[in-house]
């Protein structure tokens, strides 16, 4: 009788412990999206600048409308993106076609001294310091769940109810990754 109640007594720790380990999963997934939806909404915000910085471009740059036809392309491709590897490339692209308006500035000193230019570059830079910030938290939630995800013994049940572990948001290209020259 003392070893049946021994056995009921671990049995029930040990569902006890199985349903901790799950909902700290659910958790983890939560958190996830909760820092990918912060994310998309540091992304919305930086799509709705784009369209007011090319047109505040196009009236000083009228022959490089290719370049800003590029940047359009690249924010519709980022507006349609689904899902972190795919959001990753298309933003990427972005940043380079983002990258080449700003150099045309140089070359078009009026437009470099233009009040709303200057200020659409100065929201563009909060939104990417705010995008920052939220891609840190996204990786941070990654990072947890995917711990989860691979250590014993909560391996076990996220093996058991699929809990999968995330991707990180990553810097693709290799230009970016590069460390900058500075020359005086």
């Amino acid at each position: 009788m003392g070893i049946l109640i021994v056995l009921i007594l671990v049995a029930v720790v040990i569902v006890f412990y199985a349903v901790g380990l799950y909902n700290k999963f659910v958790r983890k997934r939560s958190m996830m999206e909760e820092g990918w939806s912060g994310i998309d909404v540091q992304l919305k915000k930086r799509h709705d600048l784009i369209p007011n910085l090319v047109e505040t471009v196009k009236g000083y740059a009228k022959h490089e409308q290719g370049t800003l036809e590029k940047v359009i392309q690249a924010r519709n491709s980022a507006l349609k993106a689904d899902g972190v590897k795919a959001q990753t490339q298309a933003e990427n692209q972005l940043n380079s076609a983002l990258a080449n308006v700003f150099a045309l500035s140089e070359s078009y000193p009026d437009l470099k001294a233009n009040t709303t230019f200057i200020q659409l570059q100065q929201e563009l830079s909060n939104v990417e310091n705010d995008l920052e910030k939220a891609r840190r938290y996204y990786n941070a939630t990654v990072r947890e769940n995917n711990i989860m995800v691979e250590s014993f013994p909560s391996n076990l049940i996220a093996n058991t109810f699929n809990f999968r572990q995330g991707e990180f948001f990553e810097i693709e290209e290799p230009t970016e990754r590069a460390t900058p020259q500075v020359k005086f």
